[in-house]
């Protein structure tokens, strides 16, 4: 078991928590990591877009002139990709780009992100997090308690409304409960905050 400090809203120290091995402790697969954040990133591409074949675009029924005689290159239709308004030669088509992945190996890349944290100390816990009001200057004010100043990702177990309220307009800062983390926004936060209750659920569900 890792210990960890557990912090107060000041950003003092109050208690220690172990983290369990089997989640925060492992030897991180960065060929699974990849996978998943291609994954993620593929998922969020629209696919929409086209381009059309010579057989899609208008015109060009006939042939524009016979094939001989004429001095010019033979032409067997005015749509063809070389004039204009032609069809597209291997351009792109509606597609899907989303990718398929075990369920292991989605848990293993989640847990391979929570690892490097640590690796990295770049896991911050917190006893908890509340505020009085929904005013962004007190998200900022515990952020500098902290001493982060980056992206940032806060994981609580219960989403507050003055938290979803004070930390919205923070363009560095994404918040999720528990059930929510994924690779992609673990491994693009620069710090991950998490309530010591939060830490519970995230390990019940991944060892």
């Amino acid at each position: 078991m890792k210990k960890m400090s557990v912090l107060n809203m000041n950003g003092e120290k109050v208690s220690d928590i172990s983290l369990n091995e089997e989640v925060w402790g492992i030897v991180p697969n960065d060929a699974v990591l990849y996978d998943a954040i291609t994954l993620a990133r593929n998922s969020e591409r629209q696919g929409t877009h086209e381009t059309k074949t010579r057989s899609e675009v208008s015109g060009g029924g006939r042939k524009p002139w016979r094939q001989k005689g004429t001095g010019r290159a033979r032409q067997g239709s005015i749509r063809a990709a070389q004039w204009y308004h032609g069809g597209i030669v291997f351009g792109p088509h509606m597609r899907s780009y989303s990718k398929k992945m075990n369920r292991k190996e989605r848990r293993l890349a989640l847990k391979s992100a929570l690892a490097y944290k640590t690796i990295n100390s770049e896991l911050i816990v917190v006893d908890g997090i509340h505020f009085e009001s929904g005013k962004t200057k007190e998200a900022s004010a515990f952020l500098k308690s902290l001493k982060v100043d980056k992206n940032v990702l806060i994981v609580v177990d219960t989403i507050d409304e003055n938290v979803i309220l004070a930390t919205r307009n923070l363009n560095n800062v994404i918040l999720l409960e528990a059930n929510e983390i994924n690779t992609l926004d673990i491994v693009a936060a620069d710090y991950m905050i998490v309530t010591k209750d939060a830490i519970k659920q995230i390990e019940e569900v991944l060892v």
